[in-house]
């Protein structure tokens, strides 16, 4: 038999339409990575040319537009930043290249080229994709509503026309237009977009609901009590454009190391070109020893230093299902000093599944009868609660009779007929009486009391039995929390807006002591803030829109990738592509592994550097001596690095708890 939702006209207004499609960047779309790219291709169809002496106009030719291409942008940028007083590094390397050039080194200008051409372009595009989330979660929000006017009519109107005191209808199957308050009517409301609750909320006169919500099955009149700019949805796109704002990949350290840098670069390449000359060195001379000081002082292992490792890391997570979506975003992670955790989602798989059947004595029913009856009931039910009850008869292989005058009350349950028999399935406290037998509330009780969400069974007005429905614990929820508290010293913390028994219970069952529950998104952003405060480097775990703004305030931030929301999984700093919650702690260790390497290698490069500089200036360096140094010490720092795609590397260390 249809639904109720079936037998009703379609909406106009408001309506809970499939989800858009994803409004992504393409790549290649950005010129920065078109240009980079060219730049790679150019440089790897030169290289085996040049290293197998093939013919100079070629390879010369090839490298010739692997400059222009890789190095115009940057060098054109720099150009722009000295009319500003400010000395860019990225022209300064260009200016290097090109010095690589002037003396034979074409390969190693060319290398430098690509390396910076590439970095930049992965910053075009983490940067662009932040932005097309923001924008993709407007779309959660109806653009129209349906206004009630003082004299009963309705007309519709757009939602950011709504004023605080407007009435608006919301019809079943519709997204709420606005935040507001229940004036009239009941229905259960699917709000985890906003709460990350993983089942509706009955509401009814005098509840609260939120823009971009789905309502269930009953119609609701709500009174607007916000203004549409000042929406909850509004100030979750507000929150994550600042957050993500502060999350910038040029630091201000580094942007100060940079211009220090750089000039003491220029000065020093100028001084040793000018007072050999002036002292009376040929011009010749005083060139070469100038360009040699300039390729070993170039930075080309410093830069190396940092990426393979930190790409290499990237590449083995990927390869255990987690992809972190920049070096910057792996370098950070390892920095981490607390974990926040998601509930729903996230330490649970998100979908609601029976886990207890209580036939009560003298019924003549045992829990398949039970649960046969009560899937049969709720089979024509949209309720998820309803959907756990029938999927759980399927996975027992229960023949399901066909159901009868089916009627839903939105927030107590559905009614029946099965086989002859008044089949109610529902809420304890809306369908059960102070007259009911004691085992029954016992068994209710106990349900709620270990933080699942009893529905009792009625068979002909009489209680039935009761089922116990829960979200599922991850198999390896309980070992990632041991191990995250291993590595930072401090148990996680959960965050969730699900209510405080349900967070308790779960939170006892893997080992976490501190738990805040009922939060909506500016109160996790609250939390991670304090935190930030003190002094903490915070990573939150997530998967829901309502997690997306404490996933970008964050230090660093992960999506659960199978059940998150496009938001979340754009907002995030990575993403657990497999839903493997024990790789969270792995990927954490593995970055801090990365950062250790990254600094063993500056040491390495500023050792070479120190060397080769010091002995350009006391002594006559030759050049192809220094340049055996420096390629040298970027062979070792490159080859050190790339240590991090061993599959030894990945680090193991939880244990599914299956």
């Amino acid at each position: 038999m249809p639904s109720v939702l079936d037998q009703r006209p379609a909406p106009s207004a408001g309506a809970a339409r499939p989800a858009p499609p994803r409004r992504r960047t393409r790549l290649l779309a950005l010129p920065e990575a078109r240009w980079a790219l060219t730049a790679l291709v150019l440089f790897l169809l030169a290289l085996p040319i040049y290293l197998l002496d093939g013919p100079a106009w070629l390879w010369g030719t090839l490298f010739a537009a692997t400059y222009a291409t890789g190095g115009w942008e940057p060098g054109w940028e720099g150009l722009k930043a000295l009319k500003e007083k400010t000395l860019d590094v990225d022209l300064l390397m260009v200016v290097a290249a090109l010095g690589a050039a002037a003396i034979g080194q074409i390969l190693d200008g060319a290398l430098l080229i690509v390396i910076f051409a590439t970095s930049g372009a992965l910053e075009a595009v983490a940067t662009a994709r932040t932005a097309d989330s923001v924008r993709g979660l407007l779309d959660l929000a109806p653009t129209t509503a349906t206004r009630l006017l003082p004299d009963g009519t309705e007309e519709t109107a757009e939602t950011d026309q709504l004023a605080t005191g407007d009435t608006i209808l919301v019809r079943p199957g519709e997204r709420v237009g606005a935040d507001g308050q229940v004036l009239d009517g009941s229905s259960d409301v699917d709000q985890a977009t906003i709460t990350g609750e993983p089942l509706p909320v009955a509401k009814q006169a005098g509840d609260e609901v939120f823009a971009g919500t789905v309502n269930g099955t009953g119609a609701l009149h709500v009174r607007v009590e916000r203004d549409p700019s000042d929406s909850v949805i509004a100030r979750i796109v507000k929150m994550v454009e600042e957050a993500s704002e502060t999350k910038a990949p040029t630091q201000l350290f580094i942007e100060k190391v940079e211009q220090r840098y750089s000039i003491a670069m220029v000065i020093a390449t100028l001084a040793v070109f000018g007072i050999p000359l002036a002292l009376g060195d040929s011009l010749q001379s005083a060139l070469l020893r100038a360009m040699t000081f300039m390729i070993v002082a170039s930075p080309c292992a410093v830069v190396l230093s940092t990426m393979p490792p930190l790409l290499s890391a990237i590449a083995n997570a990927g390869r255990h299902g987690v992809l972190a979506k920049s070096a910057v975003v792996m370098e950070r992670l390892g920095q981490i000093d607390l974990v926040a955790l998601d509930k729903t989602g996230t330490l649970t798989q998100g979908t609601p599944r029976v886990t207890s059947i209580r036939p009560l004595p003298g019924t003549g029913l045992d829990e398949g009868g039970l649960l046969t009856l009560a899937a049969a009931a709720e089979h024509p039910s949209e309720h998820p609660l309803a959907r756990a009850v029938v999927d759980a008869a399927r996975e027992r292989g229960l023949h399901l009779p066909e159901a009868t005058s089916f009627s839903s009350a939105p927030g107590e349950g559905v009614t029946a007929t099965v086989e002859g028999q008044t089949v109610q399935v529902g809420s304890p406290s809306r369908l059960l009486t102070d007259a009911d037998n004691l085992p029954c509330k016992e068994a209710v009780a106990e349900l709620e009391d270990a933080g699942r969400t009893a529905v009792a069974v009625l068979r002909n007005g009489a209680v039935a039995g009761v089922l116990g429905i829960a979200d599922r614990l991850r198999p390896d929820a309980a070992a990632t929390v041991a191990a995250l508290t291993e590595l930072t010293g401090r148990t996680p913390v959960l965050l969730t807006g699900d209510n405080e028994r349900a967070a308790r219970h779960l939170a006892a069952e893997v080992g976490i002591t501190d738990v805040r529950a009922g939060l909506l998104p500016q109160d996790k952003v609250a939390a991670v803030n304090a935190w930030r405060t003190e002094g903490r480097r915070v990573l939150v775990v997530g998967d829901g829109v309502n997690d997306a703004p404490a996933l970008a305030a964050a230090h660093s931030g992960i999506a659960m990738g199978k059940a998150g929301s496009d938001l979340a999984l754009e907002t995030a700093d990575a993403i657990v592509v497999r839903d493997e919650l024990a790789t969270i702690p792995s990927i954490v260790q593995l970055s801090r592994t990365a950062r250790r390497l990254v600094i063993q290698n500056l040491a390495v490069a500023g050792t070479f550097i120190t060397v080769l500089v010091a002995w350009d200036l006391v002594g006559t360096l030759p050049l192809p001596l220094g340049v055996a140094g420096h390629e040298g010490s970027t062979v070792i720092v490159g080859l050190n690095g790339l240590r991090m795609l061993r599959e030894a590397a990945w680090p193991r260390l939880t244990k599914n708890t299956a």
